[in-house]
Order: structure tokens, then sequence, then C-alpha cells
């Protein structure tokens, strides 16, 4: 029982535990998600966001789930007992309480130690500084012993008298600042004294008396065997002179040591005459000779003259130390001589009570018969170790609030356990919402772009009929409007996907040259209504053909251009596609850059520079990175589309690419739009492993840039590369190879944009400035030149000279009325300028220029490549024409005009088809036997969709799939299992290749 009862106690504890850090977990995961939510951030990160913390709290709650199912099972209760809770809430105290405890002591020890440490430091600074100023001080005084000893008792006469001592040790006072006064004692024998005494004039007297007697300081010093009276002294202690030295006890002893070791000896301290300040003197013996390192003492008895004593003030000395030093108020400070251990002698300081914190450091004078030491103490108590007695106290008190938060806790287990079933079940309802909304966004995709899909289709079918060239286009550009309404639908669904993470791209070969040719069709329109010039440039480095997924893509660039067009009321838009390394390297590149003024239409842009200033591709110093250049098997692309439009107000700049945010409400009132094209824009680039940035000025205009990494599909294969020359309709003509042109145009930019194009139709271009460089470059007839072609503000600005250009012309014959072409902007001005006085109207050919609108106007104004070429109309080649001859196809498609977009497809290769519009009557007629060898199917269908019909084809060698939608990835994969064998899925738009 006993140990059954530990297991509980402890499955208790530990699942009070969990819980805990479960709440903490959860309650701080989902601030921080409320708090990231309410930031203006980017839409993909915060469903990452957002998933990650749905994962995260799945697992939380699992082991919840499992740590309550052990619990209950062992326990067999629900509800925690409260005794039980009573003896964790007690032993959880009184545990936090003895840690209190001990962190109350550690910390108290560490601030006792760390003030023992600087107390430490600041005594040993003043005994370092007392002990370096001691011995500067001594050193000076032996100097002047050698002083002595050179011009006293080395002179005969002597150069030193009391007056000249005086003097000089006045003016040397400088360099002994710790030193009261400086005295010179000579020696003098018994049979020497009276001769010594007639010489100068006094009598030697005691030093004893001197001191304890001053009435009887004359007292001649008594009959001894030597004396050492004072000859020369300091002015501050002229007093002395006369005096025995010998006489006194102090300084007999000092100089008996002094004259016997060679080294300055020090007495110990006494009261100094007159001052009576306690005192010591240093003493250095002078002798009559240099003696060896090795002298005996009686040597160096024998060879002294005289000894010099150094009076230091010991008081005065530690007081101007102290005062040198900012912290001299922290602490005290007492000096003491402990030569005699068991009776020191105090030299400075004074005797208070302190907090017993005491530490000594020791001090060396020079003489080693006598110590010193010095003994510091805070003149302050210790302060209340606050900061542990704070930390102490928390602990405690966050230890009770975690037990409180345990009691909770315990009390809000059933609450808890009722609201986790709960939230499964909104978890269940969300997966199925999300289910739901995912099935739903599939169901309007196909619902919306079936319609579009067969407008498509009967355009595809009215490319089949007798049209002309003119009208090719136009229903070319019909299919790319058409298209391009699809895709600003999926805008919407798009975005669904962003957040849910499911936007996948394709990887196929694309000519991104025809992609761009496209998407100048779509806004040609809009373009030559506001008379704002439209272009496209394409570096010849990038190669024709390029592996990614080219819907995406023109996504991208139909969203920006979109926006220029909407914006942009005057001057021009200009799309520029180049590799990165040419960005650098390009010297013809960096002088477009450079100048403001040389530009597509002469107005002035934002420099495009300073829009990929941010990019990690380049480096700082403007350079790629080895691993972001293009090379044989990765394409990467920069790609600009500048504007000369209104600008991003600078307010609105840090928001652009914000879903569903757009500069002002004023915008989508005048101009229309979601908000999400560039915040797609940009999630579809950095899925194409690029950036993107922008530079906009007010009033000026913007330039957005982006970089796009493609694979190279120059290496594909010979099937490949004629598949894709197929499928473009914007392939060069051969009827234009060889011819030459003349292109005048005075904007360099904009004549570079013509000759690119012109160049793609195979025609050798060369540019001329003005209309007189053109007549004389036809004039030198060096080279045949088969068409010219006038820019309209040549034409425009001056009606005077265009006309002596055409009369020129004429005169030079040649035929060239029909070859001189006029490149118009907008379509009211070349109405209206397309005849001049007297002057034969030359073809005018629309901007924006693309090889297919190009070649177009050239065959009907030139008169080639009418005859003898197959026409878009055409059946192909009779061995395609019978290609499915005999073969019986079934198509099972709900919507008639699908059916006939399929039917009419089919039925060009020769194939006999049925058509039928459910899916329970297709059943019927492939029931076995049947005489059909194909059936191409919708996936979406009332009754019976493509899913359950898949059964049914169990005896097909070939199962189609026709597909309206453009996102069933995961139904091909569904597909694919339901069947377990080879499904081909054909897009409406194969059927007529």
């Amino acid at each position: 029982m006993s140990l059954l009862h530990v297991f509980g106690f402890g499955l208790k504890v530990g699942h009070l535990l969990w819980m805990l850090c479960c709440w903490i977990v959860s309650v701080i995961s989902m601030n921080c998600f409320m708090n990231y939510e309410s930031k203006d951030t980017k839409t993909d990160l915060r469903g990452e966001v957002f998933k990650m913390w749905l994962n995260c709290w799945e697992r939380i709650s699992g082991n919840s789930y499992y740590i309550h199912h052990l619990y209950y099972q062992s326990i067999g209760s629900k509800r925690v007992r409260e005794t039980w809770w009573r003896k964790v809430l007690i032993t959880w105290l009184l545990f936090w309480t003895l840690v209190s405890l001990w962190i109350f002591w550690y910390m108290s020890s560490q601030a006792t130690e760390k003030r023992r440490e600087a107390l430490g430091s600041m005594c040993d600074e003043r005994a370092r500084m007392l002990q370096d100023q001691f011995n500067v001080s001594m050193n000076h005084v032996q100097a002047m012993s050698i002083l002595i000893s050179t011009f006293h008792h080395g002179k005969n006469p002597s150069a030193i008298d009391q007056m000249t001592f005086t003097r000089y040790t006045e003016r040397t006072a400088f360099e002994r600042p710790l030193t009261s006064g400086v005295a010179y004692a000579v020696r003098v024998l018994r049979s020497e004294r009276e001769e010594f005494e007639k010489q100068q004039g006094w009598t030697i007297k005691r030093m004893d008396t001197f001191e304890h007697n001053p009435v009887h300081k004359d007292e001649p010093s008594p009959i001894e065997e030597e004396y050492a009276p004072v000859i020369f002294a300091q002015d501050t202690v002229s007093h002395v002179i006369s005096l025995d030295m010998l006489s006194g006890k102090e300084d007999r002893e000092n100089v008996l040591r002094a004259r016997a070791s060679g080294k300055g000896v020090l007495t110990a301290p006494f009261r100094l005459l007159k001052t009576n300040r306690l005192g010591v003197i240093l003493t250095f013996a002078v002798y009559k000779r240099e003696l060896p390192s090795n002298a005996t003492p009686n040597e160096r008895i024998e060879a002294t003259d005289g000894y010099l004593g150094g009076i230091f003030d010991i008081e005065s000395l530690v007081e101007k130390l102290l005062h040198q030093l900012a912290s001299k108020q922290t602490i005290f400070v007492n000096v003491y001589d402990i030569t005699n251990l068991s009776h020191p002698i105090s030299m400075y300081g004074s005797n208070v009570s302190d907090d017993g914190l005491w530490l000594v450091s020791t001090l060396n004078f020079g003489d080693p018969f006598r110590k010193h030491e010095m003994r510091c103490r805070f003149k302050q108590k210790a302060p209340w170790p606050l900061l542990a007695i704070s930390t102490s106290i928390g602990i405690l008190v966050i230890a009770s609030l975690v037990g409180h938060i345990f009691q909770a806790t315990v009390n809000r287990i059933a609450k808890v356990e009722e609201d986790y079933h709960g939230m499964m079940e909104l978890k269940k309802k969300a997966e199925a919402a999300d289910v739901a909304k995912s099935q739903f966004l599939a169901t309007v995709s196909h619902e919306i772009r079936t319609p579009m899909n067969g407008v498509l289709g009967m355009l595809d079918m009215l490319m089949d009929t007798e049209l002309d060239v003119t009208q090719q286009d136009y229903v070319r550009t019909a299919q790319a409007s058409g298209k391009a309404l699809v895709s600003l639908i999926n805008e919407v669904l798009d975005q669904a996907k962003v957040e849910s993470g499911k936007l996948e791209l394709e990887a196929v070969s694309f000519n991104l040259r025809a992609i761009l040719d496209d998407v100048l069709s779509l806004f040609s329109g809009k373009s030559q209504d506001k008379g704002v010039e439209l272009a496209v440039y394409i570096s010849d480095r990038v190669p024709e053909t390029l592996i990614g997924d080219p819907g995406r893509f023109r996504q991208i660039i139909t969203n920006l251009m979109g926006n220029s067009i909407k914006f942009t009321e005057k001057g021009h838009i200009f799309v520029t596609v180049y590799l990165v390394e040419e960005v650098v390297d390009s010297i013809e590149v960096e002088t477009e850059l450079s100048s403001s003024k040389n530009t597509l239409s002469g107005y002035p842009v934002a420099d495009r520079c300073h829009s990929w200033k941010g990019f990690k591709t380049f480096n700082q110093d403007g350079s790629t990175s080895p691993f972001k250049s293009s090379s044989a098997d990765l394409i990467n692309l920069i790609v600009s589309v500048e504007d000369t439009g209104q600008g991003i107000p600078l307010e609105a700049q840090s928001r652009i690419f914000t879903p569903f945010m757009q500069v002002g409400p004023s915008i989508s009132r005048t101009h229309g739009g979601t908000g999400i094209g560039l915040s797609i824009s940009k999630y579809l680039v950095g899925r194409m492993k690029g950036e993107i940035g922008f530079v906009s000025i007010p009033n000026i205009g913007s330039t957005f840039t982006f970089t796009a990494v493609f694979g190279n599909g120059s290496s594909t294969s010979n099937e490949h590369n004629s598949q894709q020359m197929n499928n473009q309709p914007n392939s060069v003509s051969s009827e234009f190879q060889g011819m030459k042109a003349l292109v005048v145009d005075p904007r360099p930019i904009r004549a570079k944009v013509s000759r690119y194009h012109i160049q793609r139709l195979g025609i050798q271009v060369e540019v001329v400035s003005d209309q007189l460089q053109c007549l004389s470059q036809i004039a030198s007839g060096s080279k045949i030149i088969n068409m010219i072609l006038v820019e309209q503000e040549v034409w425009e600005k001056d009606t005077s000279v265009s006309t002596l250009f055409v009369n020129n012309l004429r005169k030079l014959g040649c035929g060239f009325q029909s070859k001189l072409f006029l490149l118009a902007n907008s379509i009211s001005s070349s109405r209206a300028n397309t005849s001049t006085d007297g002057v034969s109207i030359p073809s005018v050919i629309m901007k924006p220029l693309r090889s297919s609108m190009l070649a177009a106007s050239l065959q009907r104004a030139m008169g080639v490549g009418n005859k003898g070429n197959i026409r878009n109309w055409e059946l192909p080649s009779m061995s395609l024409r019978h290609l499915l001859l005999g073969r019986k196809i079934l198509i099972v498609d709900d919507n008639n005009v699908n059916l006939k977009v399929a039917a009419a497809g089919l039925k060009r290769y020769g194939a006999a088809v049925v058509c039928v519009e459910r899916g329970k009557k297709a059943t019927e007629l492939l029931m076995p036997p049947h005489q059909f060898d194909a059936c191409f199917m919708d996936i979406q269908m009332p009754e019976m969709d493509g899913y359950e019909m898949l059964p049914c084809f169990e005896s097909f060698l070939l199962i189609a799939i026709l597909v309206w939608k453009l996102n069933l990835k995961i139904s091909w994969k569904r597909s694919y299992k339901l069947l377990n064998r080879k499904i081909v899925i054909i897009w409406p738009e194969a059927l007529n290749c």
C-alpha cells in the first residue's frame, strides 16, 4: 500500500507540474501569436506561425491527455484530494524557504567578500604610495651624505659651512617632501674634542638633558670616548646644532647601527623636539673613503667621518598622502612599528571602534631591523545586504505564487479537461471547414474558368478559319485578354493558396520573349488610348528558352505593368530584362542607368539602381555573388518595370507589399483593384528564389525590380524545342531574312528598343538621329535599304522637313513610297498626322512594338508572306490530318461549349467523335463490348463525375482527363491512386496543336 501511495503522490506532483508548464506555454504562445497577428506583417509568414502554433498545441494536448489517462488509471479519481494537496503545498513552501535562506547566506557572504577585497585594494594602494614616497626621500638623504663626504671631508679647507648647508637644504627641500629637516653630525674623538670646540666656537652639549629638561639644555656633554656633535642643520632643525647625538638613547643606537651596517637605519618612533609630534630619524654614515661591499663592521667604524640624519614627521607624512586620494574619507588608516610584536608602537591613527573588518598591509622603509605595517578599516559599518534580502524574499514570494498557481491548476483540472474535449471538437470542425474551403475554391475555380475556357476555345476555333494577318493579331490579343482575365480571377484564389501554403510552381520550357509580347498585346490598347509609350527590351544574353513557370512569371509582369498602366498618364512604361551579372559588367547598362535624361520618352525617372539596393543577390560593393550569377544550368534574371506615373507617397511605401492594402481609399474608387497583386508577386518572386524591391518618387514615377532564377532551356532536346516553336505564334518570319532597315530616332534608348524588335524578324538595322542623316545614308548607295522607319516625334517635329524628306525619297526612286513607315505611339495622333501636304501617306506601325504585329504590318505594306506560306487557319499536313482516322473517341462533359471545342480539335485529325453530357450516359456507352478507342472526360460533373467513372476504364489503353481548370495536381495524384495505372492529362490548348 505504501508503494502505491508513493507512486500516486509522485504522479500527482508530476501531473501538476506538467499542467503548469502546458498552461504557461499556451498563454505565452497565444499572446505572442495575437501580438504578431495585430502587426502589419506578411501573410505567408503569419500562416506559418499559425500552423506552427497548432502543431505545438496538438503535441501538448496529446501528451497532456496521456498523462491524464495514467493519472486517472492509477488514482481512480478525477480530482486531487485536498489532504494530498496540502501536504504537497507545505512541502513546497518549506523547501523554498530553506532555499531562500541559503541564497540569503550565500549572497551576504559574497557581499562581505567583495567588501573585504575593496578594503584590501585601498589599503595596499595607500601602503604602496607611502612606501614609494619614503624611498624617494631616503634616496635623496643618501645622496646628500655622499655630497658631504665629497665637499666637506674631501676638500681642505671644507667647501661647506652652515650657511651653505642651510641654503642648499632649503633649495632642495622639494626633493624630500616627507622630511621635516636634515642635520649632519661629525665624528669627534675624545682627544680631538678641545681642538674641535675651539674651532667651532661652542661646546658639545648633551642630547638627553635637551630632550627631557630644556632648562639645562646648555649642559656640556660628559667625557666620552667619542662624540657626534651636529655641525650642519637645516633651518627647521637648527636648534640641534652642537648637540651630541651619541648622548641620546634613540640617536646613539641609531648612529651605531648606521656606521656598522653602512645602510640607512631608522629610530623607533619618538616625540620630536619642539613639535612634539611622532617621528623617526633616518641615519646614514659618512665614510672617509669608499669601502668594499664586504667590509667588516670594524672597518666601517674606523672609516666613519660623520652621520647624516633625516627627520621624518610620520603624522604629517601620512596626512599628506591621504589628502592626495579621493577616497580618503571612506577608510581609517593606522601605521604601526611592530619591531616588538608584543608592544607595537602606533605611529599614526587613533583607536576608534569599528565593524570588526581589518586588513593589514606590510610597509618596508629600507631598514631590515625595524618592521612596520599599515592597518585599514572602513569608517562606516557594512550596509544591510538589501540585494540578498530582496532576492531571498522574492524567491519566497515567487514560490508562494507558484503554489497558488498549483492550487488554481488543481481546482481547474476538470474544467481544463472539458475545455480540451471542446477544443478537439472545434479542431475537427476547423479541419472540416478547411476541407470545405478547399472544395469550394476548386468548385468556384471550375465554374468560373469553364465559360472562360469556352471563350478561349472558340477563339482557337476562330483561328482555324481564313483570317488575314491583322485579324489573326486581333484574335491573339483577345485570347491574351481572356487569359489575363482568368489570371485576374485567380488572384483571390492564389491569395488563399498562399495563406494555406499550397501554391506550387511548374518547371516547363517557355519562350520569355513571346510571353512579354503577349503581355504587351494585353496592355497595348490602354497605352495607345492614354498616349503612353509602352516598350520591352530583353538583353541578347538572355537565352531564348527558359525552364520555369511561365504562367506565374506572366502573372508577376502583368501585375507590375497593370499598376504602371493605372497610374501613368504621360511618358512611358519600360520593361527591361537582363542577366544579373550584366547590371555590373555591362558598360552600356551602367551608362543608361546613370543618366536621368536619357530615358525612353525623355521624362525623368526614378533611378532603378536604388530599387535593388537591398538585394542579397548583390554584395556591398555592388558586384554579384558567385553563387547568384547565371551559369550553364541556372539563369538569374533581373527584370525592371519603369514608369513615369504619379509615384507612391512616402508614407505609403512601407506597406506597398501588404495584402489588401492600397495607397488610399480613393485609389480603389478611381483605378479599381483588390490590392493583393503586389503581395502575390512578392510571394511568387520568393518562390522563384529571387527578390523584389522598388524605388518611387512622387510626381516622377516608380521603378519595380525583381530577380528570378530559371533553368537554362537551351540544352533541351530537339523535340522539346520543336514543340516550343510550334506553340509560339511569334516565330521569326523567314521572308524578312537579309533585309536592311533604317530607323530614324534621336533617342538612344528608344532606338535601341526599335532595333531589338526589328532584328527579331531577321532584319539588319541601322539607326540615325534625323532625316538628313537618313537621306545621306540612302544617297551614298553603299547599302540597299529595304525599309525606313521614322519615329513619330521626328515626323511631327517639322512638317516641312518631313515633306522635303518624302520628296527627296521620290527623287531617289526605287519605290521608297511603299517602304516608308511611321512608328506611332497614339492612335489619335497617328490618324491626325498620316498625311503630309501633297505627299503620299506612309504606313503606320502602332506601338508597342512586338514581333507578331510588326511582322503583320511589314507583310501587309511590302506584300510579302501572303503566298506560298502555310497560314494559321490551314489544316496540318496530310500525315497529321489522318492521325486519328478511323478512331472513335468519346467526350464526356456537362458544358456544351467545352464539348464543341474538344470535338473540333479531335475532328481536325480525322477522329470520329461522340459527345455525351452526363457521366451515367457515358457509363452505358462504355459497357463492354464497346467501339470506343479513347475517352476524354471532365473531372467535375453532376450525377457522376470523373472520379466515379474511373473504374469503368479498365479496358482502355489510353485514358485522358479533360482538364478545364489549372489547379488539378491533387486531383491527378488522387486519380492515379484510384486507378493504379498511367493516366494522361490533356490540356484543352493541346487539342489544337
